[in-house]
């Protein structure tokens, strides 16, 4: 009898054991796509298939920039929306793999100082239904490998209009 209920307490306890470790695992899981909400807010463009001129709205992530992914020549990429910036532009290492030329070697002034690097031609750059081709690029150090900064060489075709936390891109009035 005695070993019976050893048995069954032991069951017992290995139920409340298990019952624990899923909760905490399905705890871990709901915060990190909490947390990857909070950090790519934008997510959903990446599945946006149609090339239009309707406009692409964008929220800021939870440490104040604007972050959606996109395409540089078809290759799926994150860009870094920046307004202060005079290119679209990437590290050496994502624009080998892009299979981008080179071009004419510039010194460029950045938020971090004077980086040398190079100007190249974008064939394709896409972010949601909005789509421009030849669009002038820079390749440089200074860049984190997996975010291309979208500046101005693509976000000046558009109009662009930011209240609160919202960027709202679209085509140019008139």
């Amino acid at each position: 009898m005695e070993n019976d209920s050893r048995g069954v307490r032991r069951t017992g306890i290995g139920m409340m054991v298990l019952f624990w470790i899923l909760l905490l695992l399905l705890a871990g899981w709901w915060f990190r796509g909490v947390e990857q909400q909070r950090s790519q807010p934008n997510a959903e463009l990446a599945g946006a298939v149609s090339v239009g001129q309707a406009p692409v709205t964008l929220e800021r992530n939870a440490y104040g920039h604007f972050v959606a992914p996109g395409e540089i020549d078809g290759q799926n990429v994150t860009f870094l929306i920046d307004t202060g910036a005079t290119y679209v532009s990437l590290s050496r290492s994502l624009a080998e793999s892009l299979g981008l030329e080179p071009g004419r070697e510039v010194t460029f002034t950045t938020a971090n100082g004077r980086v040398d690097g190079h100007l190249t031609t974008l064939d394709s750059v896409r972010l949601g239904g909005l789509q421009v081709r030849r669009v002038p690029g820079s390749i440089h150090a200074g860049i984190e490998d997996d975010v291309v900064l979208l500046g101005m060489s693509f976000l000046g075709r558009f109009d662009i209009q930011i209240r609160g936390d919202r960027m709202i891109l679209g085509p140019p009035d008139g």
